[in-house]
């Protein structure tokens, strides 16, 4: 389960990344990193 949280960060922290800089897409952007922040959270204080 962990391994797929980190897929699912990366993968959307790739898409803020690219929405960020090539379409400027609004606030579905930013609301994609706190996705994966808070998924790459939720990794680590499992893994604790």
């Amino acid at each position: 389960m962990r391994s797929i949280l980190y897929v699912i960060a990366v993968i959307l922290v790739i898409g803020w990344a690219v929405g960020f800089l090539g379409y400027h897409a609004g606030g579905i952007i930013h609301v994609l990193l706190v996705i994966a922040l808070i998924s790459i959270l939720l990794g680590v204080i499992r893994r604790a």
